[in-house]
């Protein structure tokens, strides 16, 4: 009869399918939005203006007639002359426009960069192998040989079953066949390596600190114009002064005496009325409030204590 042997065992094959990959263009951002201010600086324009250098008045001016005389001290003619007032003009710069600031928004900016998305993730195909047989044929003992023991004189027995002969038990071996057959050691499996992540550096600009905007205070700027003012409108005074009659070169000499007495130095004491005399004259006047002028008035030769007859 025939029979079948196992020659491999059933078993199953492991085939990797690897992870499938797409590149696609992806958008990085490399700078984020933010915003900017910029300065705005004052529009100035100049404007000019005039100044007020010596206001409007009027003085007394010599005039001309009949009985004009050379000498200053008396007898002339004075025309009341207004005087127009004195502007300079001036150029300044005045603030038009005050410096401001401007917000201007910078857009985030973008970069494309290439890379790989995984499109289906790396996985197995297990394929099943049968087990191999093998026909092989071989002998099976249907009926066990029989052997009936009787004496040879008991003739209940037939005589088909005298051989006469002796038996004896003898020992068949049992025959064998080699068969090689695959024996499943270790059974196919797989195994999951893991693929590190790939990048790829891309510099980057962050936003740390706001736009912020500083002011500053820039002081004005001045000039220094020089002007008159008027205090004491121009006027006529009348004043007694020495004439030629009691102006002798005596009491000169006496005036001369008191004004260096007083401390105040005439020069020579000489009678003469001359350059030196009148600056301590004036000298006097000043220091004593009195008017100062170029001539010896009353007043003045009365405060040094000289007699005017």
């Amino acid at each position: 009869m025939t029979e079948q042997v196992l020659t491999a065992e059933a078993s199953e094959t492991v085939k990797t399918i690897p992870t499938t990959y797409r590149t696609v263009e992806k958008t990085v951002l490399v700078s984020e939005a933010s915003s900017k201010i910029i300065q705005v600086p004052a529009i100035f324009k100049t404007v000019s203006e005039k100044v007020l250098v010596k206001p409007a008045h009027i003085i007394w001016k010599k005039g001309t007639g009949p009985i004009q005389r050379i000498d200053s001290a008396t007898g002339e003619i004075m025309c009341l002359v207004e005087v127009p007032a004195e502007y300079k003009t001036v150029s300044k710069s005045v603030l038009a426009t005050p410096a401001t600031t401007k917000t201007v928004e910078i857009p985030a900016q973008y970069k494309t960069a290439s890379v790989q998305e995984v499109v289906k993730p790396a996985s197995e195909l297990r394929t099943a192998i049968p087990a191999k047989y093998d026909t092989l044929t071989k002998t099976n003992q249907v009926t066990a040989a029989t052997f009936t023991w009787h004496e040879i004189h008991n003739k209940k027995h037939p005589t088909s079953s005298r051989t006469g002969q002796k038996v004896c038990l003898t020992k068949t071996p049992a025959t064998f066949k080699t068969v090689t057959r695959q024996v499943v050691k270790t059974p196919a499996t797989t195994r999951e390596v893991t693929i590190p992540a790939q990048f790829k550096t891309i510099k980057v600009r962050k936003l740390a600190s706001p736009a912020t905007e500083k002011r500053i205070a820039i002081p004005a700027t001045y000039k220094t114009v020089t002007h008159q003012e008027l205090v004491i409108d121009g006027f006529m005074q009348w004043r007694s002064i020495l004439c030629e009659t009691n102006m002798t070169q005596g009491r000169i000499s006496k005036i001369q005496s008191a004004l260096k007495a007083k401390g105040f130095n005439p020069g020579r004491i000489d009678g003469v009325i001359g350059a030196e005399t009148i600056a301590a004259v004036n000298a006097f006047q000043s220091a004593n409030k009195l008017p100062v002028d170029k001539y010896l008035n009353v007043e003045t030769v009365k405060a040094l204590g000289v007699s005017v007859k």
